[in-house]
């Protein structure tokens, strides 16, 4: 790094914290022109310096492509190790949304990242009450672990890239145990 104070890197660092951890526009984390914008040209190695803290604590930065440009890449703070299921309830998710996001997941990995919303209803409906899914769907969408196109269309979404290990769920689910 260049010749930075104490007190400038431990400014850059809260700040590097705040851009990550809180919500920005509705999403997590930050984008990569804010970062740029908020810690100067060497963000990169002030998150790799962060990063290195975060892992004390089993935290990890982790960075989602946007599929266009590299500026608009976002980044954000997330678990480094999946958490048990009795964490995972504190967190806001009820058991059968959990079970709801999985088999969602599951239905659009076989079919290549995308399937019709109408066939995913379809599915769930032989599982899951219907005044359950058609919230538990909006909220996924909304924290951006599925998307939706105009024409009906699911498609996995930039969170599920970033915290779920694809290989794992699918290897779970058909029962392969953790690869």
């Amino acid at each position: 790094m260049t010749e930075e104070t104490q007190d400038e890197l431990r400014e850059k660092f809260a700040r590097a914290i705040q851009l990550l951890c809180f919500k920005h526009h509705m999403e997590p984390g930050a984008r990569t022109w804010e970062l740029r914008h908020a810690l100067g040209k060497n963000y990169e190695q002030i998150l790799e310096a962060l990063q290195t803290e975060l892992e004390k604590f089993g935290l990890t930065i982790k960075r989602v492509s946007s599929g266009g440009e590299a500026e608009s890449d976002r980044f954000f703070v997330t678990l480094r190790e999946s958490p048990p299921l009795t964490t995972a309830r504190t967190y806001g998710w009820r058991v059968d949304e959990m079970g709801m996001l999985a088999a969602i997941l599951a239905q659009l990995l076989v079919r290549g990242g995308k399937a019709p919303l109408k066939e995913i209803l379809q599915v769930l409906e032989e599982k899951f009450p219907k005044f359950r899914i058609d919230p538990a769907i909006e909220k996924f969408i909304r924290r951006g672990y599925l998307s939706q196109d105009e024409e009906g269309m699911l498609y996995i979404g930039w969170r599920t890239r970033a915290e779920v290990d694809e290989k794992t769920l699918l290897g779970l689910l058909l029962g392969k145990g953790k690869s």
